[in-house]
């Protein structure tokens, strides 16, 4: 298996995302110490081939600072060069100029278009709104409050304080639930992962119980990514370094391990426009682009 890599000397990786609009462009966004303490840094990598076709490693057309540690980052999906991340005093950042053209030409600003801060403790997660409501933001942060932002207003729409009254709630797991994805093809099912080392599938049509559950070893799965280009696969990135990839038409075991990492694999992300192409970043600086050989073997890339 071939990969493509990039090292963030002195800064642990958090989150990563393939641009919507670029094939070759993605997002990092990592923290100093670990996320405990220090700034935190947001690179734009961009997949880049010689004249053969090949290339080993990624290249870093930009990096921003934050006076905090980046958790989360998400593009924005009506603007290609807009993006928004997730830090660890509680603020939200909106960057533009995140493409090769205001990157070369030095023209990326240095500081967020907005800062959006209401949040008390880090904010951990967030993603944008779909189709008619592209300009609204959902954050969910360590106070144990959800917020829903318009990205024109500098103060939140709404507040979801704990887990009160929820359109619907289950117990997933027996212990936290650390992750949890959407499939791409039915709307209906999700996937968690929790500190229990488990992932299971739900139907919102018949949530007693998982439709499906995959063991995923003793330590903790940190986030989920059911992909794009096929209805049964999906990765997990866990905390046993590995990255594991899962075909539910297969079994229940995994059909590959990926153990390119030597610390906690945090972000994880597929390709939209490569098939089967995966990109995971870690604690240990490292962010890897790659096409899994149970996938290539498949002739599914």
């Amino acid at each position: 298996m071939q990969s493509k890599t990039h090292t963030t000397t002195d800064r642990h990786g958090y989150s990563l995302r393939f641009s919507p609009f670029e094939a070759n462009y993605l997002l990092l966004a990592t923290s100093q110490l670990y996320g405990l303490a220090g700034g935190g840094s947001l690179f734009l990598l961009s997949q880049n081939s010689t004249s053969d076709g090949q290339s080993p490693n990624l290249s870093e057309l930009c990096r921003l600072e934050w006076s905090d540690g980046l958790f989360d980052v998400a593009w924005c999906p009506y603007a290609a060069d807009v993006a928004a991340t997730a830090s660890g005093d509680g603020s939200l950042q909106i960057w533009s100029g995140l493409d090769a053209e205001a990157a070369e030409g030095q023209e990326t600003p240095k500081q967020p278009l907005i800062c959006l801060q209401e949040h008390k403790n880090e904010i951990y997660s967030l993603d944008w709104g779909e189709q008619w409501n592209y300009h609204t933001l959902l954050s969910a942060s360590w106070d144990r409050t959800l917020k829903l932002w318009d990205c024109n207003r500098q103060h939140s729409i709404t507040t979801f304080v704990g887990h009160s009254k929820p359109l619907m709630s289950i117990e997933a797991h027996a212990s936290e639930v650390l992750a949890c994805d959407w499939s791409h093809f039915d709307r209906n099912i999700l996937v968690t992962g929790g500190s229990d080392g488990l992932i299971r599938g739900w139907d919102l049509r018949k949530m007693r119980t998982h439709v499906f559950e995959l063991y995923s070893g003793e330590f903790a799965v940190r986030r989920l990514a059911c992909s794009p280009h096929s209805s049964t696969v999906l990765a997990s990135a866990n905390y046993d370094f590995t990255t594991r990839i899962w075909n539910l038409e297969r079994g229940e075991s995994p059909q590959e391990i990926n153990e390119q990492h030597t610390e906690f694999v945090c972000g994880l992300d597929w390709n939209p426009h490569r098939a089967h192409q995966l990109a995971d970043c870690g604690w240990d600086s490292l962010a890897n682009v790659y096409t899994p050989k149970c996938l290539i073997q498949d002739g599914a890339a």
